[in-house]
Order: C-alpha cells, then sequence, then structure tokens
C-alpha cells in the first residue's frame, strides 16, 4: 500500500492516536481507534461484494458519523467513490448512476425513496434496518470482525466528483489518491492546522473543499465535529458546545450565520475558540468580511480560490484581507500561477489574461468526456513563451482554468471573469443548459429561453430566466414544474415573459436581455 493514501493516514492515526477523538456528531463521539475499527469492518464487507477493481460506489445521504465511515471504507478499498449532492433530484441521481456505471449505492432512510423513484437496479447498502432486501452498517458491524488489509497505490483512481461542466450535463472529476493526500498536506502547511484543533464539519462532503475536511483532521490527528448550519443560533450553539478552532465555509454560509436578530448572535468573547476560518466557492462581500471581523476579531481569515480540475489554485494571506479583500491572493505551495493572453504570453500587470494552474492538486481528467479534459488539461507547452521548457519535455500536464485574472504589481491575483458562462451561485457552478433542458423538455409551452446569472451581492449571482411562448405562463406553475427535475439551488429566482426574444447573428442575446433586467432592477 503507498504511503500516499488516506488509507496510510487512517492506520497511523489509530496506532499513535488510538484514544483520541476523531469525530463527533450531535453529541456522539469515536476515536481514531474506534473509527479505524469500523472501517475495517464495512470495508471487509465492501471487498466481498465481488465487483471488480476501479467499480463505482455511490454514497447519497445525508452528513453523519456514518457517512464518513462509508468515505473511507471505501478508500480503503479498490473502488472508486462516487459522492451524490443530497440535493438532486432522482433523474439527475439516475443520469450520475448510468454515466459513471455505479454498482453499489450507500445510502440513508431520507433518501431511500430517491433511490427507488430513479429506477436504480444495483445494490443498496443502508446506514439503518431499512428494509430486507438492503444490508446495514448495523448488521454488518454485528458480523464483520476479521482484520483487512488493501493494496491501494497512489496513482489509483479514488474518487470520482461531479459538478455542472460548460457542455451542460454534470460531467465527473476524477480524483487519484494522491490528489486527495496532496490537498490534505498542502492545506494544512499554509493553515498552520494542529492536533489539537477541532474542525468543523459543516460543510457538505460531496465536493473536495467539504471532504478536505475529513482528510485534514487525518493528516493533522485532528478532530472533526459534524455540523450543519439551519438555524443561525443554533449552529453557534454547536460551535461553541463542541469548542471548535477551525472553522472552514462558503461565503452564502457567512450571510447565512448572520441572519438572525442580532441579540440571538453570541458575542465574541463566546467565540474566541475559534482561531482560524476559511472560504471558497464564491465571492466575498464587505458585509461578509464586516461580519466576520466583528464577530471573530482575534480568529485569521483565509480566502481561497480552487478549480473544478485542481483542489486549490491560490489563497490570501490574512495579513492581506483588509489591504486587498477582492483579491484571490497567490499560488498555495506546490504550485505556481501563470497568467497569459491569447498569444501565449506572459500578461502584464492589470492586464487580464487566463490562469493557468501547474504542480500539485491537478486532478486526472473529466469521467467519460474527452471533450471536456481537452478542453481544461492542456501540455506545458501552453507556457513555453513564459518559461523555459528543460530538454523539450513537454509531457507535464497544466490546467487552463477557464478563470480570466490579473495580478497587480506586487503579485496579487484578482478574479475578471469566466470564459464559459457558468453561473456562480451561493457556493454552486450552475450550468445554464442544463436548466433550459428541462425547460424545452418540461415546460412545452415554451418557444425559446435564455438562462443567465445576475449579479447579487449577498449570494454572487442570481439565477435569471427569460422565456417566449404564445401568453405568459403564471410564474408559480413554471416554478412548481423546475422543482420537479432541478434542485433547489438551480431553480431561477428571476422569471420574466417576453412576446418574442432578441436574437444576435442568429443566436439568443443574452447580454441584451441581462442589460435589461439589470436597468429595470
Amino acid at each position: 500500500m503507498s504511503v500516499n493514501c488516506i488509507r496510510s493516514l487512517l492506520e497511523i492515526s489509530s496506532q499513535t492516536h488510538h484514544d483520541k477523538v476523531a469525530l463527533i456528531h450531535d453529541g456522539r463521539k469515536l476515536t481514531f481507534g474506534e473509527l479505524f475499527q469500523k472501517v475495517n469492518q464495512i470495508a471487509h464487507y465492501f471487498s466481498e461484494l465481488d465487483l471488480p477493481k476501479g467499480s463505482r460506489i455511490g454514497i447519497y445521504s445525508n452528513k453523519s458519523i456514518e457517512q464518513v465511515i462509508a468515505i473511507l471504507a471505501l478508500l480503503s478499498t479498490e473502488y472508486i467513490f462516487v459522492p451524490i449532492t443530497r440535493f438532486l433530484k432522482p433523474e439527475q441521481v439516475e443520469y450520475i448512476v448510468q454515466d459513471c456505471d455505479i454498482r453499489c449505492i450507500i445510502t440513508d432512510k431520507t433518501k431511500i425513496e430517491h433511490i427507488r423513484a430513479s429506477n436504480f437496479e444495483g445494490k443498496v447498502i443502508a446506514y439503518e434496518s431499512i428494509d430486507k432486501e438492503s444490508v446495514s452498517f448495523e448488521e454488518i458491524y454485528k458480523y464483520y470482525n476479521e482484520n483487512f488489509h488493501c493494496s491501494i497505490k497512489s496513482f489509483d483512481n479514488a474518487a470520482i466528483t461531479y459538478s455542472f461542466a460548460a457542455s451542460g450535463l454534470p460531467k465527473g472529476i476524477v480524483i487519484t489518491h494522491r490528489n486527495l493526500i496532496d490537498g490534505a498536506r498542502v492545506v494544512s502547511k499554509y493553515l498552520g492546522l494542529k492536533e489539537s484543533d477541532i474542525i468543523s464539519g459543516t460543510l457538505s462532503f460531496n465536493l473536495d473543499y467539504g471532504l478536505n475536511q475529513i482528510f485534514c483532521m487525518l493528516y493533522k490527528r485532528a478532530t472533526l465535529a459534524i455540523h450543519k448550519l439551519v438555524l443561525p443560533s443554533e449552529f453557534f450553539n454547536n460551535l461553541m458546545r463542541d469548542e471548535v478552532s477551525v472553522l472552514p465555509v462558503m461565503p452564502i454560509d457567512i450571510t447565512e450565520m448572520f441572519d438572525e436578530d442580532p441579540h440571538r448572535l453570541p458575542t465574541p468573547k463566546q467565540l474566541q475558540n475559534i482561531r482560524i476560518i476559511t472560504s471558497s466557492g464564491g465571492k466575498l462581500t464587505a458585509k461578509m468580511l464586516e461580519d466576520i471581523q466583528t464577530y471573530f476579531p482575534e480568529a485569521r481569515f483565509f480566502s481561497m480560490h480552487g478549480l473544478s480540475e485542481a483542489f486549490r489554485s491560490a489563497y490570501l494571506d490574512p495579513d492581506q484581507i483588509k489591504i486587498r479583500p477582492t483579491s484571490i491572493g497567490k499560488a498555495i505551495p506546490d504550485v505556481e500561477l501563470f497568467i497569459i493572453n491569447e498569444n501565449g504570453e506572459a500578461c502584464k500587470p492589470r492586464e487580464v489574461g487566463e490562469l493557468i494552474h501547474r504542480g500539485a492538486c491537478i486532478y486526472k481528467g473529466y469521467w467519460n468526456s474527452p471533450e471536456d479534459t481537452k478542453i481544461r488539461f492542456k501540455s506545458i507547452k501552453i507556457l513555453e513563451k513564459v518559461i523555459n521548457l528543460e530538454g523539450e519535455l513537454t509531457d507535464e500536464i497544466v490546467v487552463a482554468s477557464g478563470d480570466y485574472v490579473y495580478e497587480d504589481e506586487e503579485g496579487y491575483i484578482y478574479f475578471h471573469s469566466r470564459k464559459d458562462d457558468m453561473i456562480k451561485t451561493s457556493g454552486y457552478r450552475v450550468s445554464p443548459s442544463e436548466i433550459q433542458r428541462v425547460v424545452y423538455e418540461h415546460i412545452g409551452e415554451v418557444q425559446a429561453c435564455a438562462v443567465f446569472g445576475v449579479e447579487n451581492e449577498m449570494i454572487e449571482e442570481e439565477i435569471a430566466l427569460v422565456y417566449s411562448a404564445a401568453s405568459e405562463i403564471a410564474k408559480n406553475e413554471l416554478i412548481f414544474e423546475l422543482k420537479k427535475h432541478l434542485p433547489n439551488y438551480m431553480i431561477p429566482t428571476i422569471i420574466r415573459y417576453k412576446k418574442s426574444i432578441p436574437l444576435h447573428f442568429g443566436k439568443i442575446n443574452k447580454a441584451a436581455l441581462k442589460e435589461e433586467i439589470v436597468e429595470e432592477r
């Protein structure tokens, strides 16, 4: 087994910190020793499923200690872990299942009906006993107690995470075991994580930012406290109860944290145990930064920038957040960032160009999508006008991010725009094409439609839908139909009817439509 895999971290943690608490959730605690034992039991059962090496197994459930056990158990086998976002509707789950040929799904009782509605024909494993057909973790814990050994290599595929690509449909990005270790190692280094830290697991364990909290916990032998943010006052009580010292959030979480009567919020003194706050997945507003400074005056706040194709690219040192709050910072350790123009030349300060990522944390490519892989994963020859390709060694792969940025005279980078028309809302990347597809397939009265983002300081962008039809359709009817097929975060909040939609060179003129909405608001 490679030392560059999450399994090796788990084994070492169980040996050196056997009795230290690894996981906390709603008062329940699990030590590293107990975690290792349960992971072994579940992994042993997985190994007897008689599936070929590299088979994909999905996890479609709410956050819990069992979900973490399931993730680590899959990462202890030669299977590939596929997290399925719990907000997805049955038809989207069905698409992911078919796209990567998922043979088995691990779930909880809240999601079992969604799996049945998605026509899944493979094996279902549940955390708790649900029915006679489904095996449960409870049963596995009773009957599997033998030692478990694995032979994972660092270059083996570990996970496939799904997000929306420019083509509209969700695309899976392939992540190796080495990628997961690199992410934990690099983030732990620049954050300065400690063994004594208690990390809040507020983020979903479906994408790499949330998953990284689990792996950093193992890398530093720290503790992970699983939380959810529904009511701000309850959330803060959980942070204080569990003595959290590291709080990873997305910008939308910061907004929701303080969306409460100030009299119900804790005082800065009550939150003084939190020494590190991290944010990634969207723009930070002045109000967000003000609230962080007010309630966590002593905490070091790290603003970070990541890519779908590479876990993390840049971070802004906390000492710079007041000086240049809109900057995404500089390259993380073990990474070089370049900004090039369309001629492949290095951009001058303040000149906008495409961000190119070289070094650690680059993922393997898009699953079953050579076209998307070709767009983003490039030969290092793309940098031949910027760096010296010593010995003409050109097999190295870099990521052409599609992010257009610029840097100031001191080398700090600022985000400018995206190459594609993806919408960033509440920390999610949303494909306009996917929403448009659902409209055309399920709302027959619509003749033409356009979906795009409109800037909103609180959530980065709102989703706008403009459509034409013989007559206007009631807004609540449109939303009702869309909610049958799309998760809530993909439902347009701005809906406009037009008798006819303007065209530009034969295509819908989204720029004109967006300008109309901005002006009327």
